[in-house]
């Protein structure tokens, strides 16, 4: 075993339809603060979910995009979700890649399972924010999944960035930060079955 693949993985998935959205510059924020505490990271983003198809379990089989979410999940000793607060829930593409985990169900360590979940908000007003994190968290264990202790609530824009993609709110930072860490900790205290 390399001392690469040693280290955990942290899949983030995340982001808007909309290139550069605050969400996914969020999530890549997180990812960054993950890779700094010693993990490997692949990033599912907003262009990703936008092409991700409807999750229909029809006969037919999966999409390769399906696949490659289910095995990105599959391979992933942690995950951190990004969304942006619609209407005080869960953007329809989050919900979307979340539903396609579906495609776990068999797996021996089927859909979150043993796996932590950091959760990601952004959301113009903190009861956007405090709804949609409490509905992620749900099907958070809806998958069986462990939701971090925290979960950053961020009422971001495109111009609460810097030109390098940092937040320019320490708090912000923060926020992000230990979503990470706590995730990475997390990984770091388990084993796999």
């Amino acid at each position: 075993m390399s001392l690469e693949s040693a280290k955990p993985l942290i899949v983030g998935i995340g982001g808007t339809v909309r290139e550069g959205s605050s969400t996914e510059r969020a999530l890549l924020a997180a990812l960054r603060a993950a890779e700094a505490g010693g993990a490997r990271t692949q990033l599912l983003g907003g262009a990703f979910l936008a092409n991700l198809p409807i999750y229909n379990p029809l006969p037919g089989g999966p999409t390769p995009e399906q696949v490659a979410l289910a095995e990105a999940v599959r391979l992933a000793d942690g995950v951190i979700i990004a969304t942006p607060g619609y209407h005080g829930s869960l953007s329809g593409v989050m919900k979307n890649a979340l539903d396609t985990l579906e495609l776990l169900r068999g797996d021996s360590r089927p859909y979150l399972t043993g796996r932590a979940v950091g959760v990601i908000v952004t959301a113009e007003g903190s009861q956007a924010g405090g709804t949609t994190l409490t509905a992620v968290r749900s099907i958070i264990h809806a998958l069986r999944g462990w939701p971090t202790p925290f979960g950053a609530a961020l009422n971001v824009n495109s111009g609460s960035f810097d030109a390098e993609g940092a937040l320019k709110d320490p708090k912000e930072t923060w926020q992000l930060n230990t979503v990470a860490e706590q995730v990475l900790e997390f990984t770091q205290r388990s084993t796999r079955p």
